[in-house]
């Protein structure tokens, strides 16, 4: 073998663990969940690390008998606020997850020939 071949056994070996662990990263996405909060906890979104949406709760004290007009104003505001915070949490999580994988990919075959 000349030095600048490439162990394809190596390489598919590298390509199976990588998938392996993209996929079990995935799956541990798909089961967590992070919450987000709007109106000092008022509402609350539960998203998975995937983004969809689990869980909305609403205060019941957020709502105002007296003002039902602004109070739904008010609430679908709220709600917004708490499900981009929760976005902003997966977000995170995707991150931490998928990030060193693909960190891995970007360094193993960027320095392997004609990659």
């Amino acid at each position: 073998m000349n030095p600048g071949d490439v162990n394809l056994q190596q390489l598919l070996e590298q390509a199976q663990l990588m998938q392996q662990q993209l996929a079990s990263a995935q799956q541990e996405l798909n089961d967590a969940q992070v919450e987000g909060s709007a109106g000092g906890g008022m509402v609350t979104a539960v998203v998975n690390g995937a983004r969809e949406l689990l869980e909305l709760k609403i205060d019941p004290s957020a709502i105002d008998a007296d003002d039902p007009q602004e109070t739904a104003e008010t609430i679908a505001d709220m709600v917004i606020a708490a499900i981009r915070d929760a976005y902003r949490a997966a977000d995170e999580l995707q991150q931490e997850k998928l990030g060193p994988l693909a960190q891995g990919l970007g360094g193993g075959f960027g320095q392997l020939p004609g990659f």
